[in-house]
Formats: structure tokens, sequence, C-alpha cells
């Protein structure tokens, strides 16, 4: 199903300034390089500038110090990114199921359902479950016991929540992700490794973003938690009584060991590693595929992956570095001999 608006509704709904003909109508949003006649399309950096020459859209959303570079319709706003985010929300075409419990849903006698919800085919709800106004579960997902779960939230397809987990309003939990596992507690007696049961839960706060097939573990004793705003990508895993502050944002293919605490409006880049019992400060950025060691106490970027480069290179910098504990070595008895 095709979104339609006119060029001004979406000025209106976004709250940007109009340049051109604002009864155009708009149908979708495309890049600078594909857009066509009912596009809209953005410039939010200036490396695309000299595309739009070419550009076939029915307008640009862009910074006001970019429009020498269009002559056509636009939408002229201070952050053409954000703005460009607001109006695809706008124009979203993702599929919306109608409000219906699925025949072949098992709900137990007693979960309590809000008003407006639905279920779909084979999903599993179990005993003692909440589940607020509105919120859609998808085909093949299985809640487990005394499982709560807010207003407005989606999960889609074969999402899995185990036993006592909440979940709080409008969030958002995609296919393959497995939420309240237990977290990898064992004790060694005699080289024979012991379970240790994690008793603790999952809570998820307000507006949280999971992607696909990522996993989260329940804490141990107390509980794994994820604050209002988070958004985690594809393919991560969060160990137990792992804690992350408000408005952090997490890559895809990131592992964070047990314990770790990470503060608000952080950064974690892709296939980073944070490593167990440390913290991490507010604001605080980690650049992909970080190992991170020790805790983060000041705000600011932090890096430690080696960027790929040409064999040859690669092959000459690893020798000099399998010598450097020899060359470590010299310096130190030079240094004693200038003494």
């Amino acid at each position: 199903m095709t979104a339609t608006h006119t060029l001004r509704e979406l000025a209106e709904r976004v709250g940007a300034t109009v340049i051109g003909d604002g009864d155009i109508s708009i149908t979708g949003v495309a890049s600078v390089r594909h857009a066509r006649l009912g596009d809209i399309t953005f410039l939010a950096e200036r490396a695309y500038r000299n595309q739009l020459a070419d550009c076939q859209a029915s307008a640009v959303i862009l910074a006001e110090s970019d429009q020498v570079y269009w002559t056509g319709n636009a939408l002229v706003t201070r952050n053409p990114y954000l703005c460009y985010a607001k109006v695809a929300q706008c124009l979203e075409t993702t599929p919306q199921p109608r409000p219906v419990i699925s025949a072949t849903a098992v709900v137990a006698p007693d979960v309590t359902l809000g008003d407006n919800i639905t279920i779909e085919d084979y999903a599993v709800i179990e005993s003692g479950v909440q589940i607020g106004d509105g919120t859609i579960i998808g085909a093949h997902c299985t809640i487990g016991e005394r499982v709560k779960i807010g207003h407005r939230c989606r999960l889609w397809p074969q999402v899995t929540l185990y036993h006592n987990v909440t979940l709080g309003d409008d969030c958002r939990i995609h296919s393959g992700t497995v939420v309240g596992s237990d977290g990898f507690g064992f004790a060694n007696d005699r080289n024979q490794w012991i379970r240790i049961p994690q008793l603790g839960r999952v809570t998820i706060g307000n507006r949280v973003d999971i992607g696909a097939g990522t996993t989260i573990d329940r804490g141990t004793l107390e509980d794994t938690q994820l604050a209002d705003g988070v958004i985690i990508d594809n393919q991560c895993h969060i160990a137990h009584n792992v804690v992350i502050g408000a408005h952090t944002a997490i890559a895809g293919g990131v592992i964070i060991a047990g314990r770790v605490k990470i503060g608000q409006y952080c950064r974690i880049g892709g296939a980073s590693v944070l490593n167990s019992a440390i913290e991490i400060c507010d604001y605080a950025a980690v650049t992909g595929m970080a190992m991170v060691m020790r805790s983060i106490t000041e705000k600011g970027v932090y890096s430690s992956g080696i960027p790929a480069e040409s064999n040859a290179v690669w092959r000459k910098k690893t020798a000099q570095l399998l010598k450097i504990d020899q060359l470590y070595q010299r310096v130190k008895a030079l240094e004693q001999i200038i003494k």
C-alpha cells in the first residue's frame, strides 16, 4: 500500500519550510541517484551535492546553505537527515496487521490482554502474561510465563521472551531475537561444570528497538537492564547483569560480557567486544571492532581496531610488531649506558 502526502502536508508534520510547489504529491523516499517523479530525497552530506544536477526527484530535503545547488521543490530544514527520518515515517509502507487473535495461537486462560491486540498464527502465550493495548505478537513467537509487555509494542515473527521478562511501551523486537535466556553461569567442580540457576530477569524500558538475531541473557541474581530509548542492531549479544543507559546505540555484532555497565547516550561501534565487569561513562563512543578491556571514565571517542590494508604492508608491520620486545630491551640497555 502506498502512502501519499502533499509536500505542504509533509512540511507541516516535520516542521520544515516549503520552497516551490507545496501541492505536489509525494509517494515515496529514494536516494539522490535513484529518485524519480513522486519521490522525495535528501541531501545530508556535501559529497552528494554534485548529484543534484541530474536528480529526478519531485522534491529534496536540504539545509538552507545548500539551496543554491537545487532549483526545484524543496523542504528546507536545519537537520536534513533528521527531517528525512520523519518524512520516511510519514511515507512508511510496512504492513500493519488488523487486531485479531489467530485461531492457531495458543493463549493460556489467565493471560491479560489489552484492547486492539494482534496475536498471529502459532504464537504461544503462557500463563500469567500481561499484554498492553495495541501490541502485535508475530507468528511463531513464544512468550514465557509472567512476561509483561507494554502498550503498542511489536514483536516480529519468531521472537522468544523467556519467563519474567518485562517490556515497556512502544518497543520493537525483530525476528529471531531471544530475550531472557540463561546467562553463562557455571561453577567448576573437579573439571565438571555445575550450572548456576539464573534467577534474575530482563527489564526493558520504553521505546527500545532490538534488531534481528540478538540475544539478551537474564541476570544471575539481579536483573539485566535496558533503559528507555536504547537501540540495538542485529546479531548482538548482551550477557547477564549488563546495564545499558538511556538512548545508547549499539551497532551490529557487538558482544558485551557479563556485569558491564554502559552509561547514557553512548555509541558502541559494530563488532566491538566489551570485557566483563567494566563501566562505560555517559556520552562515550567506541569505534568499530574495538576491544574494550578497561572501564572508560571520561566521555570521548575510543578505538582499538586495526584497519585493513594490503597484505604486503600488513605482513611487514606484523613482523616489526613481533620484534617490539627485542627493541624495548635494546632501548632499555641504551638508557642504562647513557646514565
